[in-house]
């Protein structure tokens, strides 16, 4: 037992106990009590520093009482945070990299004892572990259908660099918030080192490919067409062109608003607002566009026709009916990944190289840049936020086709 005849001079109320010593502050907690908080240590001078950091803790203001756990600040992070004030989209995605990477990892640390170590050893097993034995997919197939790790064979399907960026990018947000909250003193995330990740280079569609991948479409009497000339002539987004009213489209003023969009939440459609306020914006309508759209009204048309009673008219979260220009069969929405399969077989039928919808729109750019538009007008058209992102694709101008070829690609289209 350690016996001590005296305090030393401003130490207040430290005192020995069994394993050390112990001191206390008076604290006012967040629900607004006052109440006694204990430190701890081996030595006097290790309790002496802890109680005048929680002495000042307290001077500043409430202290919190109980620090959590990395998984119960990250859920309490998610539901007060982020849901209220981020994009449905990106809570949904930002729950998904917690549940299925952060929380079986590091749930169970307590906030201010994760380390940068503990962070970095993570964040360097992490390309090594395949998900679907961690996650149990395949355990989780209807009995006698499993057919790789359940079954003893693993399918290796680890996670990115990409997905591996964006699991750091979602900890390093949540501690952000601890710090602002003074739940820990620094951000751990921040301090890890992550392997550099080589960025995808897509080589746009030229002016050839795009008349190709259109015609075919028309051709073949496409429902999709005019989604397909949206994508490519005006640089629209996948949910911006799902998410198009007949009554953003203007045809005696030749122009098309974009202000809303259709988005896949957890099995469900949403039909939202655009990504940004940048996004907001009025474009022009060339010629094609124009014959596309009304080829859609005869196309729809046709197919109401043939559902009659069947058909079933879209309705935003306010229980507005909305008037979507690209619809199914029975006057559904068009899934975004129907898109997405819909454009790949599209791509077959038409014998031009594979693009993703998204690296397509990035065509628009190039070919407007051929063309000799402005950055500042090609920002516009693609309503990015940043030109740096413009000036990017600015710089990566195609020079296989001559300017006056591309001149005349709207009338080829058309």
């Amino acid at each position: 037992m350690v016996v001590v005849t005296r305090r030393h001079n401003g130490e207040g109320s430290i005192y020995p106990n069994r394993n050390g010593f112990a001191a206390y502050a008076w604290i006012t907690t967040l629900a607004g009590r006052r109440q006694r908080k204990y430190v701890y240590g081996k030595t006097r001078e290790v309790v002496h520093t802890r109680w005048v950091q929680l002495t000042r803790e307290a001077a500043r203001g409430p202290v919190v009482t109980k620090v959590p756990t990395v998984g119960q600040f990250l859920q309490r992070w998610l539901d007060e945070t982020v849901a209220p004030n981020l994009a449905p989209l990106t809570h949904a995605t930002y729950e998904s990299h917690v549940r299925h990477y952060i929380e079986p990892a590091l749930g169970g640390v307590r906030l201010d004892r994760l380390r940068v170590s503990d962070v970095q050893s993570w964040l360097n097993r992490l390309p090594t572990i395949c998900q679907c034995c961690a996650q149990g997919k395949d355990a989780r197939r209807a009995d006698g259908k499993a057919r790789c790790c359940a079954a003893g064979k693993c399918c290796h399907s680890n996670p990115s660099p990409r997905t591996v960026k964006d699991v750091r990018a979602v900890l390093r947000s949540a501690l952000s918030a601890a710090m602002r909250d003074e739940l820990v003193e620094r951000n751990v995330a921040e301090l890890v080192t992550t392997p550099k990740q080589r960025k995808r280079k897509v080589v746009p569609w030229t002016s050839e490919e795009a008349r190709r991948f259109l015609e075919s479409a028309r051709s073949d009497a496409d429902g999709l067409y005019a989604a397909y000339v949206l994508v490519l002539v005006l640089g629209m987004r996948k949910g911006e062109v799902l998410g198009l009213r007949w009554g953003a489209v203007d045809f005696d003023h030749r122009e098309l608003i974009v202000d809303h969009q259709l988005q896949r939440v957890r099995r469900q459609l949403l039909y939202r607002e655009t990504k940004t306020e940048a996004s907001d914006d009025s474009l022009p309508l060339p010629d094609i566009a124009c014959t596309a759209l009304r080829l859609r009204i005869s196309q729809q048309e046709s197919a109401r026709e043939r559902a009659r009673e069947a058909w079933r008219v879209f309705e935003d979260p306010q229980g507005e009916p909305v008037d979507l220009v690209f619809t199914g069969r029975y006057g559904t929405p068009i899934d975004p990944r129907t898109f997405n399969r819909a454009f790949t077989a599209r791509c077959d039928l038409a014998e031009v190289r594979h693009l993703t919808v998204h690296d397509a729109r990035r065509t628009c750019a190039t070919l407007l840049v051929d063309l000799d538009v402005h950055p500042r007008v090609i920002m516009r058209i693609l309503r990015h936020a940043d030109q740096g992102v413009t000036m990017k694709i600015y710089a990566k101008a195609s020079s296989d086709k001559t300017r006056e070829a591309l001149r005349r690609l709207g009338d080829s289209l058309d």
